[in-house]
């Protein structure tokens, strides 16, 4: 087996992905970062869930609005709805692993506010029914999928913003989903701070 060949095919495939990304995504991606932002500047907060993998892609966009990106601003509302321990082994255990967002989200969202909902597959049931309570509680819904959207994709409203990678292999859907995360966090950074 040759290594380098392998690892090179990995850095190959990530950079085509990403690229037969561009002209499908960077217009909607920037509707998401405009919402986001009117979001912020209403006075809302972004919520961001998601499972394994995608639960650190949320993490790590709740941390980069908290703290910062690459420029010094002040603090942006965004909450990780996958890290708090007790929240999620107290509602799993007592109503089961598929409420473990939605009930956050009934708790923590308000009209107006976002959900990022993260599912490379879109069939993440927990992050189905966190968009259901996001569309019940009238809150703005940019999933980040890939594989043709799956279930997600055909839960969507017209009003909410579908980030839908064009590949069906999980590990290029989460590299471009990181890859987008930066887009939604440096667009956002642009337009608050008027960055040209």
């Amino acid at each position: 087996m040759d290594l380098i060949a392998r690892v090179a095919k990995h850095f190959e495939d990530s950079a085509q992905t990403k690229l037969n990304a561009v002209d499908a995504m960077s217009a909607p991606i920037a509707a998401a970062i405009e919402t986001m932002t009117g979001c912020l500047l209403n006075g809302g907060k972004i919520l961001a869930c998601g499972n394994g993998g995608s639960a650190a892609d949320a993490q790590h966009f709740a941390a980069e609005l908290v703290g910062r990106f690459e420029a010094e601003r002040q603090e942006l509302a965004a909450i990780s709805l996958a890290t708090d321990s007790s929240i999620l082994t107290a509602v799993g255990n007592d109503y089961g692993f598929a409420h473990i967002f939605s009930r956050q989200v009934r708790a923590l969202g308000h009209a107006g506010d976002v959900l990022l909902a993260i599912s490379t597959s879109g069939n993440s049931g927990n992050v189905i029914e966190a968009i259901r309570a996001a569309h019940e509680h009238d809150m703005h819904v940019i999933a980040l999928t890939g594989k043709g959207g799956g279930e997600i994709g055909e839960l969507l409203r017209d009003d909410d913003i579908h980030l839908c990678v064009p590949a069906d292999r999980t590990a290029r859907i989460q590299e471009t989903h990181l890859l987008i995360i930066h887009c939604l966090c440096d667009g956002i950074d642009a337009l608050l701070l008027g960055v040209e």
